[in-house]
């Protein structure tokens, strides 16, 4: 039973990084400040102010779900504390594999609590938008582009978070020019920040017939969707609007009129597209805030003190820097060049895996560490 002995060491190492983790997230706190909350929606006139109720709720739901997250790490550990007992009681070498995966699942729950302590940014808790867009290279760089469309999606997918197709401009032979998407989730825009930059893909192309090695570079826009509290002023006669037809993956289930909206905010050439939703008048909005959230987040990222003060084509701006590279030949490699963070397994990566290069951002950024 040396395993067993061995792994009931790891499961007891783990309980001061719990006790930790609580400190960290101040879960003593968090429970006071549920418990004032809902005292404030059980007062009688609550819903008098249904602006100031809804953020009530809302923070109330995250805050219990910081609360949940942490007491399920504590019922996992109780319980694999009872599964460790049972099993030298019985003498069941047959248990070891579900022990020990509980206590794998622990230490990465424990982590991921850690990493959600380090996003503090005033945005970080939003939900996401990404927007991709292929760089030179044609067909190449489209399929690119899908192929790193379906990578976040399955990082979503991985998280639970909930992922909605904005808008999508197929490619001219195969893959995507450009797709944009909604990530729905807790802490998605703090974890999802640090994808914002070139990705550069090399491999054999299956477009070439000769069977050469190309690289092919696209990028990514991450913005938080914020809030309709937050005040954006945007003049009537900066903006312009075209309306087109839906079409590509993400209007096979919309109407065929042209319901879906295009924005142009005029000072910047900024431009932002919506064709999910089955109405004008809601893409428009949703077309809107996507507007709006790119403006404010430019605004934060350069320092400005107002809107106005943005001038100029941003493409350059969104582009930004090469971060990470994806090698498939002739040998097999995904690098982040900010934190030197890399996986050989690419297919893995591919799949969603990308918690490894979040973290090790995230990381570098809570040390300083990144310009």
């Amino acid at each position: 039973m040396l395993q067993f002995e061995e792994e009931k060491l790891a499961l007891r190492a783990l309980k001061p990084e719990l006790d930790e983790l609580a400190s960290a997230l101040g879960i003593e706190n968090v429970k006071k400040e549920v418990a004032q909350l809902e005292q404030q929606a059980a007062a009688p006139d609550f819903w008098d102010d249904t602006e100031n109720s809804q953020k009530v709720l809302k923070k109330t739901g995250a805050l219990k779900a910081v609360l949940d997250s942490y007491s399920g790490l504590v019922s996992l550990y109780e319980d694999a504390e009872t599964m460790f007992e049972m099993a030298e009681e019985d003498e069941d070498e047959g248990m070891l594999a579900e022990t020990a995966q509980m206590v794998q699942s622990l230490e990465a729950g424990i982590e991921a609590q850690k990493l959600s302590t380090l996003l503090s940014g005033e945005f970080d808790s939003k939900n996401a938008i990404l927007t991709f867009h292929a760089g030179a290279g044609g067909t190449e760089a489209q399929d690119w582009v899908e192929m790193l469309y379906r990578m976040y999606c399955r990082w979503a997918e991985r998280h639970a978070f909930k992922v909605t197709v904005l808008d999508i401009l197929d490619g001219d032979e195969a893959g995507i020019k450009s797709v944009s998407i909604l990530i729905e989730g807790l802490n998605a825009y703090g974890y999802l920040k640090s994808e914002i930059g070139v990705h550069r893909l090399v491999r054999v192309s299956p477009f070439d017939s000769s069977g050469r090695r190309h690289t092919s570079f696209a990028s990514l826009e991450v913005m938080p969707e914020i809030d309709d509290d937050i005040q954006i002023d945007i003049r009537p006669e900066d903006l312009k609007m075209d309306v087109y037809r839906s079409s590509g993956a993400g209007g096979q289930k919309v109407n065929k009129t042209s319901s879906a909206v295009r924005l142009t905010h005029i000072p910047t050439g900024i431009v932002t597209s919506c064709q999910t939703e089955r109405s004008q008048f809601q893409n428009k909005d949703m077309a809107l805030k996507m507007l709006k959230s790119k403006l404010y987040e430019i605004k934060e990222r350069e320092h400005l003190e107002k809107i106005e003060d943005i001038r100029g084509d941003q493409k350059e701006i969104a582009w930004g820097a090469q971060i990470r590279s994806y090698v498939f030949m002739p040998y097999t490699l995904v690098k982040d060049h900010r934190t030197g963070f890399e996986m050989g397994n690419v297919n893995a990566v591919m799949d969603g895996d990308l918690d490894g290069f979040i973290n090790a951002y995230l990381k570098a950024l809570a040390h300083g560490e990144l310009q």
